[in-house]
């Protein structure tokens, strides 16, 4: 039964993938263009820190799938290309491993072909402290994203109906396991107050994970008999609304849900992320064209990141945050809505400036 899910989940993100179109709110982002602020390409690094962790790139592969046999050879595929990309993954949600102990190579098989990268094992909020720790030991992980999906839960037909010893649970995973916790939602977002209770509950960041992306409400009630929950489908905020509504929350961030392409990972790292992930665009690229396709794309990307913040003057992705940004539509609306003030990240390359005594004010 959820070696069926596992599939059916896979299927139906791979069908949204293929029928996305548009924009979303990354689109409602955009950089002040300063034409003296380039920078030389040699001097450009992609290494970004966080709550103690140092990644090579600003830029991970999310938490997808695993359980059954289809989706631990898509493991395997996605395990292969983090390996020769150097980035960063996720599991999916290691649920099905506990419940049926003979699927667990298809997550281990993330260690076998990735030995020396960075892993992430995926377990929900209801999992014990027991469990967590057999999901770290298993991948002998380097971190624990936890998730959190009430609304998938409450389509799901299947899915679980009580949320409130979430928190609490969260907690004491975190006090347990011996590696970072980085808590993520699955593409409804994280507010600025679940953000600040994650920091209270001792997380080690939190993945805004917004909506744009994979539409978790849309695949399970396409899994329902009635189809009776579509009035759900996109609920929720982007992550980019999620960013600046965490802002000064005092835990790192980290974006994804609706990254479609490097300047979309750049408007994450402007808005206050570490590193920006990517779930259902980089599924869909490995099953249409396999690894050597999945490679080819991350490295271009990266690519493609270093020319961007060459040309914003941004050194390092932290450097980023110094760059002017405009905020725009329904995205601004968001922010007047929430007190968020849009007018400071338009002028504080000025600001930084005027600190450090390089040029006068001149917007």
């Amino acid at each position: 039964m959820i070696a069926e899910r596992k599939d059916d989940h896979v299927r139906f993100a791979a069908e949204q993938q293929r029928r996305l179109g548009g924009g979303n709110q990354f689109d409602e982002v955009s950089f002040v263009h300063h034409a003296l602020a380039g920078i030389d390409r040699a001097d450009v690094s992609l290494a970004t820190r966080f709550a103690g962790i140092d990644w090579p790139v600003p830029l991970y592969i999310n938490a997808m799938t695993g359980g059954s046999e289809r989706t631990g050879a898509i493991n395997r595929d996605l395990a292969i290309a983090a390996r020769e990309t150097g980035v960063p993954i996720a599991t999916g949600s290691m649920s099905a491993y506990f419940a049926d102990e003979s699927v667990a190579d298809t997550f281990r098989v993330m260690r076998r072909e990735n030995p020396d990268g960075f892993v992430m094992a995926n377990i929900n909020a209801n999992a014990s402290v027991e469990k967590a720790r057999r999901a770290v030991d298993l991948l002998r992980a380097d971190a624990l994203q936890i998730h959190l999906n009430v609304v998938q839960e409450t389509v799901m037909p299947e899915g679980d109906r009580s949320f409130s010893a979430w928190a609490p649970q969260i907690e004491k995973i975190v006090a347990a396991v011996d590696v970072p916790v980085i808590v993520k939602e699955v593409g409804f977002g994280l507010s600025g107050r679940t953000v600040a209770l994650l920091r209270d509950l001792g997380v080690s960041a939190a993945d805004v994970a917004g909506r744009g992306g994979t539409d978790f409400a849309r695949i399970e009630n396409d899994r329902r008999r009635d189809a009776d929950y579509g009035y759900l489908e996109g609920w929720g905020q982007s992550a980019p609304a999620c960013l600046l509504d965490a802002q000064g929350a005092g835990i790192p961030l980290l974006a994804s849900g609706g990254v479609r392409h490097p300047l979309d990972v750049a408007r994450a790292l402007v808005l206050g992320a570490a590193a920006a992930g990517v779930s259902g665009g980089f599924l869909r690229t490995v099953l249409d064209g396999g690894v050597s396709a999945l490679v080819t794309r991350i490295t271009t990307w990266l690519d493609h990141l270093a020319a961007l913040m060459t040309a914003l003057g941004a050194r390092t992705p932290s450097e980023l945050t110094r760059c002017d940004v405009l905020v725009h539509g329904d995205l601004r609306a968001f922010c007047a809505d929430r007190g968020i003030d849009t007018g400071r990240p338009a002028t504080r390359s000025i600001t930084y400036d005027i600190t450090h005594e390089t040029v006068g004010g001149i917007r």
